[in-house]
């Protein structure tokens, strides 16, 4: 009788300690479920949060942007153009060096996800005119070694003028170059337009020669300098006196040297025998912004300065990069 009382007691315990470990096990994986539910929880409380905060951030810079386009708009007064539209955003901005007809002269230059801006600068950080404005599709960089007249410079080629620029450092060249290859390439998968190809002649500066680049007629006071539009030599009048019209340039006919004339009437002789006239789609490939041959005078207003561009909207910085992006 006693070892069956003491067998039945182990049992009791027994049970009781099976009983005890199925309470423990089943409150620690309550306990468990629910620290796993409070941690699920407490995740998507952070991701909304992170949602909200990112939500108000990108709405933030949404009206900074808006301010920061209309401030450029009105920094270029009534003669620019309108630079609003959906979806644009002005990524930099700054004032680089661009190597003219007769030196290096300093334009402001503005940078969005779509299109670059540049245009004299009359009065720093309050007037600027002469807007050109460049798609990004149509713009090549080229990086180039310093020069004895430009430091940090690089070359922008366009299908209606190619120019060289320089920053202020090393530094800013590399942003400019980097932000523009990189706006460009985004730019060319949203649009989905081929790569252009064909790019204007670079000019030949002024002083880099001292006589026809044709002829070698010298140059005096008289015999002034021109550019060909096709090839970018210094030519005389003489050299010069043709017309034709190159219609990545101007729907007007530009002038040109009397061999770019040869070449040009040859090359259209070829392409009239294919196509009698020019299509539609033709007329459609002309470039959007306009061609000024005049570009290139370091235009001084003696004018006052209206007052309504008297003071700037937004803080114009001095350095040749300066970037909104986040």
């Amino acid at each position: 009788q006693g070892t069956k009382s003491c067998a039945h007691s182990q049992c009791e315990h027994n049970a009781k300690s099976e009983e005890r470990l199925i309470t423990f096990t089943w409150n620690s994986l309550r306990k468990l479920q629910e620290a796993n539910l409070l941690k699920h929880f407490t995740e998507i409380t952070q991701k909304i949060g992170t949602h909200r905060a990112k939500m108000v951030e990108r709405l933030a810079f949404t009206e900074e942007n808006v301010t920061r386009i209309a401030a450029v708009e009105s920094l270029f007064g009534p003669s620019g153009k309108p630079l609003a539209k959906p979806g644009r955003v002005l990524v930099g901005e700054g004032r680089l060096m661009k190597l003219c007809r007769r030196n290096p002269q300093p334009k402001m230059f503005f940078l969005f996800n779509d299109i670059l801006v540049y245009g004299s600068i009359i009065l720093h950080g309050h007037w600027y005119k002469n807007q050109h404005i460049i798609p990004l599709e149509d713009i090549v960089v080229e990086e180039l070694e310093d020069s004895l007249d430009m430091k940090n410079q690089w070359l922008i080629r366009t299908p209606k003028k190619s120019f060289y620029v320089s920053a202020a450092s090393l530094r800013e060249k590399q942003a400019w170059i980097e932000h523009i290859e990189d706006c460009r390439t985004k730019q060319l998968l949203r649009s989905g337009r081929m790569p252009n190809t064909s790019f204007a002649a670079t000019w030949i500066p002024d002083r880099a020669s001292a006589i026809c680049m044709r002829c070698s007629e010298k140059f005096t006071v008289t015999q002034r300098r021109h550019h060909c539009r096709q090839c970018g030599f210094v030519v005389c009048n003489a050299c010069s006196k043709y017309r034709f019209v190159i219609r990545s340039i101007s729907c007007k006919p530009v002038r040109v040297c009397f061999m770019c004339f040869q070449s040009l009437q040859a090359q259209k002789a070829l392409q009239d025998r294919d196509e009698k006239n020019w299509s539609d789609e033709d007329e459609l490939a002309v470039p959007m912004y306009e061609a000024s041959s005049e570009e290139d005078i370091d235009v001084r207003d003696e004018d006052l300065i209206p007052s309504q561009w008297a003071k700037p909207q937004i803080l114009i910085q001095k350095t040749s990069w300066s970037s909104y992006l986040r």
